[in-house]
Formats: structure tokens, C-alpha cells, sequence
């Protein structure tokens, strides 16, 4: 996400790197680069000229620090004026209600199943909420039974009515069977079309007037650049809208979208999808995606993420072990699944200040740890609570029995011992690394 846009972007900060001064010529020559990459990136071109005019505006305005090099100056003038056009803070939903309704619109295979499915599991997991989903595409064929198998996936309840081709009445009895059932949150999945159409700007906006729903959220694929732009805004128009999803974020999009739709439509991005499970959804918090166009990466929701999926017990039961030098290749394994339910790695890579530099050009794939579960699968019980016993013989039957090689199974335990001693080392520590060891 966003990587031509950061990699082009800092090529044109790097013009005032080294600089003594902010002068009319080397923030113009800036200026121009910063507007070229957003044009590359799908903006619009009045909004990324309105926007590099503001940057050079403070740039010009602003006196330089003497501890602060223009090319640092010029970093957080266009941070802050990225982190302004995306919305300047995080905008919560509105789930007030008994039960607050929330309507779900946008185009056919923008993402609304599955996004209605992953914030019913976020409402339930996160905000202990009791949620039902509401079957309301009655055209799209096998979108009722995807809604069912997302329920039964992440245990919501979902609400159809097999026969019927009226989703207002549909959307009605829901909300009056969730009344009796105590159901605190009423999602609602719309149907869409494959472009915008009278007919489908009619039911959804019969939907939002009969229902009055609490919030009505507008999902848009982030992938179709300025054409998100424009259809949200023909929604908006025509629903005025609460706030906008943009999906897909994990995959191959220039950025465009999420950096002007807010700034179009003047209402505010509330959530992002960045992955194809469940749990990959995000709160929408302009200021981290400023960081992470910027190449600053995002250290506060990598720790969010790893804080969810933290076992405390398990953590405490292995940091026993280290002390006791027990750490063995169980807990090592116990530990990446763990670090595999916080998202792909490539994300959590990107999260990671200047990381994206030194993987810009390497392949990270979600099967980055299946040689490591090979290896470790191929062993019995006993090698993997006691790593010390693999000799020979027992090493060539596990590569054999893995489907790898020698070399990469040694090379796998030196790694393994070295990440052992290094972890015990910190353990003793209290969490730093003793000096002579740091990195």
C-alpha cells in the first residue's frame, strides 16, 4: 500500500536535504515532485495542486530552527498537511441505539458482505456487542448464504427471509425480532450494482428513510482510484452518508482514493479493510497513514495489534523457561503463530519505521514461516522440547521428512540458538540489551 507514492514522495523531500536554507527556488523545485507523485498516486488535479500550494504557503511561511535542516522542516509541513486533508483525527461510529442500525451501501464487489461480517465480529470481540446481520441483497446470487457462512465463522447471528424481494421490509422485521432478542447492533448488507443506477440509488435511499438508521457507512474498492472519488460522491448526494470504508488496502493500489474522498465528499473515513480475515479491519487514524506514506511507519498500530493477540499466560510461562534455559522449539512455534494471526507480513512490515526501504525489493509472502512449521512438524515431540538431541541421523530425517534441505534446517537451529540467547540475554535485562550487544 502507498509504496510508489512514499518512494516518490521521499525522492522529492530528498531535493532539500543537505540545504543550508528554505528559498522561493528549492521549495518550488519540492513543491512541483510532492504534486507529481500525488498525480501518479490517482489525486485529482486540483486537489493536488490546492494542497502542494499549502505546503509551500507554510513552507515559505515558516522560520527554520537551526537543530532542523529544511529537508526535516519539509517532512513535517507535508505530514501535517496529509494528516489535514485525511481527516485530521480518528471518527468514531455511532452505535447508540436499542438497537442502533447501521446501513451498509456501495457498489457490487466493493467488499459490503464481507465488511458488514468484519464489523460485526469487531463490535462483538472488541466492544462486547451483541450484533445481528441483516440479509439485504435479494439480487445478487449466493449473497445471502456468504452472509451466512460469515456469521457462522465469526458466531453472529444473520437475519433472512427466504422468498422475500422487499429488503425494507426484510431490514424491519430484523430490527423488530432484534428488539426481542436484546440485540444491541443491527448491521444491514444492501445490494449493489456494478455501476451507479436510478434503481439502486431508489432502495437504498428508501432503506435510509424508513429505517433511520444510526449510521450508514459507504463501502468503496480502494483499488478503482478517482473512480471511488466520484461514486461516493453520487452516493453522497444522494444518501449523505455517515462515513466511508475503503477496502483492500492490502493490495496493489496507488493511494489516490484514500488520500481525496474525505476531502471530496467532507466526510470522514472510519474504517479500513487490509486483509482478507476476519479480524483485518482497521480504525481509520489519518495521522498513522500520514506516517506510513512518509516511510515513518506505524508503531502504535503494530503494538495495538500485537497487544491483541498477546497470550499473557503464555508470554510469563515462556519467559520461566528462558530463565531456566528450557526455551524450547514448541514455545518458538507457539510464539509465530502468534505473530501470524496480527496480520500479513508485509503489512507488519510496513508498519515498522524504515523497513519498507530495506524490503522495498523483497518478496515478503504470508508463507514466509511454512519452511520453519515444515521443519519443526517433521520433528517428534521429544526433538522439539529438546533441540540439543538432533545429531545426524535425526537431521536427515527431518529435512527429508520437511521436504528441505540440510543446510536450511542448520542454518534454521543456529538461528533459533542465536534468537535463544539473545532473548535470555534481554530477559535478564529487563527488556534491553546489555551494552556491546546492541544493534
Amino acid at each position: 500500500m502507498f509504496e510508489n507514492l512514499s518512494g516518490k514522495i521521499e525522492k522529492a523531500l530528498h531535493t532539500l536535504r543537505g540545504k543550508g536554507s528554505i528559498t522561493d527556488i528549492n521549495v518550488a523545485e519540492t513543491v512541483k515532485e510532492v504534486r507529481k507523485a500525488l498525480l501518479d498516486a490517482d489525486v485529482s488535479y486540483p486537489i493536488a495542486k490546492e494542497f502542494t500550494d499549502k505546503v509551500k504557503a507554510e513552507a515559505m511561511g515558516r522560520n527554520v530552527i537551526q537543530s532542523i535542516e529544511p529537508g526535516q522542516l519539509m517532512v513535517k509541513i507535508v505530514h501535517e498537511k496529509l494528516v489535514e486533508l485525511m481527516g485530521s483525527e480518528a471518527a468514531e461510529i455511532n452505535i447508540k441505539g436499542s438497537p442502533a442500525v447501521v446501513l451498509i451501501a456501495g457498489l457490487q464487489g466493493s467488499g459490503k458482505t464481507t465488511f458488514s461480517a468484519k464489523l460485526a465480529n469487531m463490535l462483538r470481540t472488541k466492544r462486547a456487542k451483541n450484533v445481528m446481520l441483516v440479509a439485504g441483497d435479494v439480487y445478487r446470487p449466493a449473497a445471502i448464504s456468504q452472509l451466512q457462512t460469515l456469521g457462522q465463522q465469526i458466531g453472529v447471528p444473520v437475519y433472512t427471509e427466504e422468498g422475500s424481494k422487499d429488503p425494507v421490509q426484510i431490514a424491519k422485521n430484523a430490527i423488530k425480532e432484534a428488539k426481542l432478542k436484546g440485540v444491541n447492533v443491527v448491521i444491514v448488507d444492501t445490494a449493489g450494482r456494478l455501476a451507479v443506477d436510478e434503481e439502486m440509488m431508489n432502495e437504498i435511499a428508501a432503506l435510509k428513510r424508513e429505517l433511520q438508521p444510526q449510521e450508514t457507512l459507504f463501502v468503496v474498492d480502494s483499488m478503482t482510484g478517482q473512480d471511488a472519488v466520484n461514486t461516493a460522491k453520487a452516493f453522497n448526494d444522494r444518501i449523505d452518508f455517515d462515513g466511508v470504508v475503503l477496502t483492500k488496502l492490502d493490495g496493489d493500489t496507488r493511494g489516490g482514493a484514500a488520500l481525496t474522498i474525505r476531502y471530496t465528499v467532507q466526510k470522514p473515513i472510519k474504517f479500513v479493510g487490509v486483509g482478507e480475515k476476519m479480524d483485518a479491519l482497521d480504525v481509520f487514524h489519518p495521522d498513522r497513514m500520514a506516517n506510513r506514506i512518509l516511510g515513518m511507519g506505524d508503531v502504535v498500530s503494530l503494538v495495538e495489534r500485537a497487544q491483541e493477540q498477546y497470550d499473557e499466560a503464555e508470554a510469563r510461562k515462556i519467559s520461566k523457561r528462558l530463565m531456566r534455559n528450557e526455551y524450547n522449539l514448541e514455545d518458538f512455534l507457539s510464539q509465530v503463530a502468534q505473530v501470524k494471526k496480527m496480520g500479513s507480513m508485509k503489512d507488519l512490515m510496513g508498519m515498522i519505521p524504515g523497513m519498507d526501504k530495506l524490503t522495498k525489493n523483497v518478496e515478503i509472502g504470508d508463507d514466509a514461516f511454512v519452511p520453519i512449521e515444515a521443519m519443526i512438524g517433521a520433528m517428534t515431540p521429544y526433538e522439539r522440547r529438546n533441540p540439543s538431541c538432533l545429531n545426524g541421523s535425526r537431521k536427515q530425517r527431518i529435512a527429508a521428512g520437511s521436504g528441505r534441505s540440510i543446510q536450511e534446517l542448520n542454518r534454521f537451529l543456529k538461528q533459533f540458538e542465536d534468537t535463544r540467547k539473545m532473548m535470555k540475554m534481554v530477559n535478564k535485562n529487563g527488556g534491553k540489551l546489555p551494552m556491546g550487544k546492541r544493534r
